[in-house]
């Protein structure tokens, strides 16, 4: 589970039709299923239920209200009788809060001895919802729908990822991202539009020099050095010549004077996500390795090369995730193994793989790293754990935004990389890797891209929804014919849909 102080709204419509004891019974229920939600392990935000709204005037002050309050990340609505949708336009107008529907009843079954006409009115969502539904769609609001009974593990599954994806949203609103340097020189992928993306996306990007964390390495004393250096002794499994009188420890020294540096201006700043590039190292005598992958460990975003919207998205992810089994990281597409039909792909970096999809302790260590013109820098070493993941890459295409998501199983290497002093992930791409990496290049998808274990697509449809930003997936059931087309329906959408937003 997750610690927040954040919450969910579910608010629940009516009408003054139906009489006192009727709403008396509409302002119960709403309560009970606001219990029995809390009560559900799936469901890691706390639900609040709110007074029962049966007015254009209740609807506007309660959608004010969710906007004005920064713990609600979003809103439930529920019809449990009929609510004339008109009552709904100014409020929903006005809502800036991501917002799903839940398409519930109270009661699971129909009472067939007992159902009356009493019993009709109140129990009403089959028709209200569907009214509800009308004015969403009328007024071209984007929202998650989730069909079912309240109680079923389903339903609280759905609420579950949306509830999250609901963290990772309003997180992306308030990520500020340092950029050290500026991207890789002549790389495309890595620029994009920052005044665009804080406009639709809500993250700002600012850049800064690494003047910034090397003079904070001047100030550093030698007992923060000596605390970070003895758990970086208890954490991972350190080469011998990085222990003490080792002939590398200078190296572990240096890079714990950068961790401890860069972490003190991240947090002084109010910064979760950053980015740095070898090409502007100021005097910085080593590239942050092990420094980036501890902190990407800690929540924090991270993109190489500058790559500021990978980093955002990394964080926005990491937050998503927190308390769900699997890790999630910065990638790359490195290098392919065209050893079957299925086809796999190495993904590394030069040093930084979050170590939180490690299989096992990480191996720390010190190697030469022919890019960068700097020593020799510290990292940690290790193979990712096996299991379903998804590679996201977040682009810049020049109109809009694209989220492209590939679904991957990750393998064990089948061998040792005795001679390849990185951490790393092996995965097969589905549906297979011709067709998928043709799929990706056919999306524009980056060569960086954030790898989750701990997420399913479902949670990137949540977001790209919320966001209202293109998403393009790559899975099992991919037909490259379908996908053309896909993209080629898109680009006429997008385009209407910009002109009339």
């Amino acid at each position: 589970m997750i610690t927040t102080n954040k919450e969910i709204w579910l608010i629940t419509g009516s009408q003054h039709l139906y009489g006192e004891e009727t709403l008396k019974q509409v302002a119960a229920n709403a309560q009970a299923v606001t219990a029995g939600l809390n009560a559900s392990e799936r469901i890691p935000v706390h639900l609040v239920s709110k007074p029962m709204v049966t007015s254009p005037e209740a609807i506007s002050a309660v959608c004010s209200e969710a906007n004005n309050n920064p713990s609600c990340i979003g809103v439930v609505a529920w019809m449990h009788t009929f609510s004339p949708a008109k009552m709904w336009i100014s409020g929903l107008s006005i809502l800036q809060k991501p917002i799903c529907q839940l398409h519930t009843q109270f009661n699971a079954e129909i009472p067939w001895s007992e159902i009356d006409m009493d019993f009709m009115n109140l129990n009403q969502s089959a028709h209200g919802d569907r009214e509800f539904g009308y004015i969403l769609t009328r007024m071209r609001r984007s929202r998650k729908v989730v069909v079912g009974h309240w109680k079923d593990a389903g339903v609280q599954q759905k609420l579950g990822i949306w509830s999250r994806v609901c963290l990772g949203y309003n997180a992306l609103h308030h990520i500020k991202v340092a950029r050290f340097g500026d991207n890789m020189r002549e790389v495309a992928v890595t620029e994009g539009d920052k005044v665009a993306a804080q406009l639709q996306l809500g993250f700002s990007v600012n850049g800064y020099s690494n003047l910034a964390i090397t003079q904070r390495m001047e100030d550093i004393s030698n007992t923060e050095i000596e605390t970070l250096m003895a758990e970086y002794e208890s954490v991972y499994t350190l080469n011998p010549n990085l222990l003490a009188n080792g002939a590398r420890r200078s190296s572990l020294v240096e890079a714990a004077r950068i961790e401890i540096a860069l972490r003190g201006f991240l947090e002084e700043g109010g910064f979760s996500a950053y980015t740095n590039t070898f090409e502007n190292l100021g005097n910085l005598r080593q590239l942050p390795g092990i420094a980036t992958q501890r902190l990407m460990a800690d929540g924090y975003g991270f993109g190489a090369e500058g790559d500021w919207k990978t980093a955002a998205l990394l964080r926005a992810i990491k937050v998503m995730t927190q308390g769900l089994e699997g890790g999630t990281s910065f990638m790359e597409d490195y290098t392919y193994h065209f050893c079957n039909e299925k086809g796999m792909v190495l993904g590394a970096h030069m040093l930084e793989i979050c170590p939180s999809i490690a299989a096992e302790k990480p191996t720390c260590d010190v190697h030469p790293l022919s890019i960068g013109n700097r020593e020799d820098p510290v990292r940690l070493v290790f193979d990712g754990k096996a299991g379903p993941a998804i590679n996201i890459s977040l682009v810049d295409m020049g109109n809009r935004f694209r989220l492209v998501v590939n679904e991957v199983v990750a393998n064990t290497p089948p061998h040792d990389l005795p001679k390849l002093p990185v951490a790393r992930a092996f995965w097969e791409p589905m549906p297979n890797l011709q067709t998928s990496a043709e799929a990706w290049l056919l999306a524009g998808g980056a060569h960086h891209t954030v790898y989750s274990q701990a997420i399913s697509t479902a949670f990137m449809e949540d977001f790209a929804e919320m966001l209202g930003v293109e998403m393009l997936v790559i899975d099992g059931d991919t037909q490259l014919r379908d996908f053309k087309h896909q993209i080629q329906s898109n680009e006429v959408f997008y385009h209407l849909f910009r002109n009339n937003m």
